[in-house]
């Protein structure tokens, strides 16, 4: 009945592109159920998931470590071409679009990253990432435990945006949704002469809750999408997918729908050859490019709303450290995270550097000397209003806070 929509058990909810939403809500049902609840006090936390192996080496320069020209003699980024560098760290010139963030302290990034029991594979180390509990037998994503002890109760709190298929972060028993777009977000199959809402509503209208719960999920995550009024971004955002899945998180945002975590996918990191040197038309560059160009639009669009917002990212490995004979760089460990938002602690590089002598890598790798749940912790309790946090990253090890952020 419902093509691209499906709420399963685990909560998840996805709703699948269509046309514009009109009418589709059957008599009685309200937007106001998807406000329900004690209204949430923290940033909304936005997961910018940069799937294939971001290569952080690239993105944050180590130009005061010697070793790192000598592991990468034909791409690695000249200490000329850096911007905003500080003599250890420079960023790569394709984020000029983000330079004067930088400047301003609300753009940063930690170094030398990594997760538990790291892996070379996309999948086993993504889906270990999303889990984030290494040697426990939980299941559920960290992002939907997130949600469940932040009180989340209606499905917008957690958008998966830019995708009809539930995000593994979002794995696990509180509602949230999945959606490609929001001016596609429509109940398939859904116009004038069929009612399938109504028909939905009316069919478990005094059923057990068990049962008439996924529909009342439905009704209103469609009442809330349709009351959008039309929306006119405040920035100019790129013509990529990226930038559409930013425009609707800073829709959403602005719109105070109770949006608490949004979570993005931005792919095609996985550079084994032809990374290329840091100018317009190679590969690094311009991927780097669309990032950074997509990031800034996101935070001019907010604009006041921007300091209540937190975007990290995520990548499920780094690159080894010396270049390959194909002028890339293959699967490795020790990664960067980007951190942007008004709360962030930016216009620096945090975290332990290893250094890049033989004796320092791990396996070839750069050695992480962060756990990632130790940054994305910090954002939870200092920005996000969490407190303990043995449930959400269940097995971790405490470690003391990097100041990444400042508290609310």
């Amino acid at each position: 009945m419902l093509a691209d929509c499906c709420v399963s058990r685990r909560g998840a909810l996805t709703i699948g592109a269509g046309a514009a939403l009109t009418g589709l809500l059957g008599e009685g049902l309200s937007t106001r159920l998807a406000f329900a609840g004690t209204p949430y006090a923290g940033d909304t936390l936005v997961v910018l998931s940069l799937r294939g192996g971001f290569d952080g080496l690239s993105a944050i320069v180590p130009i005061g470590d010697p070793d790192y020209y000598k592991a990468r003699p034909a791409i690695g980024v000249p200490k000329a071409s850096v911007i905003a560098g500080d003599g250890m760290f420079g960023l790569h010139p394709a984020f000029a679009p983000l330079q004067a963030r930088w400047s301003a302290g609300t753009f940063g990034a930690v170094h030398a990253v990594g997760q538990p029991n790291p892996s070379r594979s996309h999948f086993q180390a993504m889906e270990e990432m999303e889990r984030a509990a290494a040697g426990t037998s939980v299941r559920t994503g960290w992002l939907d435990r997130m949600l469940g002890v932040a009180g989340a109760s209606y499905p917008m709190a957690g958008v998966a945006m830019g995708t009809s298929a539930p995000a593994r972060l979002l794995s696990g028993p509180v509602p949230s949704v999945s959606m490609r777009a929001v001016d596609t977000f429509r109940l398939s199959g859904q116009d004038a002469k069929t009612p399938m809402m109504g028909t939905l509503t009316k069919l478990f209208d005094g059923a057990p809750d068990l049962l008439a719960q996924p529909t009342r999920a439905v009704a209103q995550t469609i009442g809330t999408v349709g009351a959008l009024p039309a929306y006119t971004p405040a920035a100019t955002y790129p013509a990529t997918a990226l930038g559409s899945a930013l425009k609707d998180v800073a829709r959403l945002v602005k719109a105070n729908v109770g949006l608490m975590a949004a979570a993005v996918d931005f792919g095609d990191w996985d550079m084994h050859e032809a990374l290329g040197t840091p100018v317009k038309g190679q590969k690094m560059y311009d991927h780097l490019t669309d990032l950074a160009v997509a990031l800034e639009a996101f935070a001019a669009d907010l604009g006041d709303a921007f300091g209540r917002v937190t975007l990290v990212t995520l990548s499920e490995f780094g690159r080894r450290v010396a270049e390959n004979g194909s002028r890339g760089v293959d699967h490795g460990n020790g990664n960067a995270m980007l951190l942007l938002g008004g709360g962030v602690r930016g216009g620096r590089v945090h975290g332990a550097w290893p250094g890049l002598a033989p004796a320092a890598l791990t396996a070839g790798d750069l050695a992480s000397t962060t756990d990632y749940r130790t940054v994305i912790g910090e954002i939870l309790q200092r920005r996000c209003g969490l407190g303990a946090l043995a449930d959400v990253f269940p097995n971790a090890a405490s470690a003391a806070p990097l100041n990444v952020v400042a508290a609310r």
